[in-house]
């Protein structure tokens, strides 16, 4: 695990063994593929894409699970294709026992494009 605050995602995704560095440069390219004008951050110690100056999702690695976090609230436009995921308030964790779900990953990522594109 991250012993020191990251500068950048590729600190971030180094601080990790390499099975968890694999997933985590899969769940960064298919949000790069979903959105490919975001811009990279780290807030909260976590990487953060960002769309238009405003937060559009984050994701960080667990001992047992990647959360994913796509919004304060809104998960609910997802519920069926949530069923079966541990979820919070905007968040969503994705065990790292099972296959990383990229195209449900990129679907919430869309989704969340398309709602910030609609407040301007």
């Amino acid at each position: 695990m991250i012993s020191n605050k990251p500068n950048n995602i590729d600190e971030y995704i180094a601080g990790f063994p390499p099975e968890i560095q694999e997933i985590l440069a899969q769940i960064r390219t298919t949000i790069q593929q979903a959105v490919p004008n975001a811009v990279e951050t780290i807030k909260y110690a976590m990487p953060t894409f960002t769309l238009r100056g405003r937060n559009l999702v984050y994701f960080a690695a667990f001992k047992n699970h990647i959360g994913f976090y796509p919004a304060p609230t809104g998960n609910e436009a997802f519920a069926a294709d949530l069923v079966g995921y541990k979820q919070g308030r905007g968040s969503v964790q994705f065990p790292l026992n099972q296959p990383m779900p990229l195209a449900l990953i990129a679907k919430i990522t869309a989704f969340y494009v398309q709602r910030i594109n609609s407040l301007q």
